[in-house]
């Protein structure tokens, strides 16, 4: 199962979902809550917006993506 790095206080808790024919787990987490952890980092909304949008929404890093 993968996490994303530094969101630890934004996991909701785990999930089983079909991907690509397979069922797997993922972690599954609050987006808001990830923004303000990014936002903590001196950036703004739209910033923290468009890394969480680049990063983790849009990197396909296999099967147990995270979910958010």
């Amino acid at each position: 199962m993968l996490k994303a790095d530094g969101f630890d206080e934004a996991v909701m808790g785990m999930a089983s979902i079909w991907r690509d024919g397979s069922k797997v787990d993922v972690l599954v987490y609050d987006g808001n809550k990830m923004i303000a952890i990014l936002k903590k980092d001196d950036m703004t909304y739209d910033e923290a917006i468009d890394f969480i949008e680049f990063n983790v929404e849009g990197a396909y890093v296999g099967m147990c993506n995270t979910t958010l």
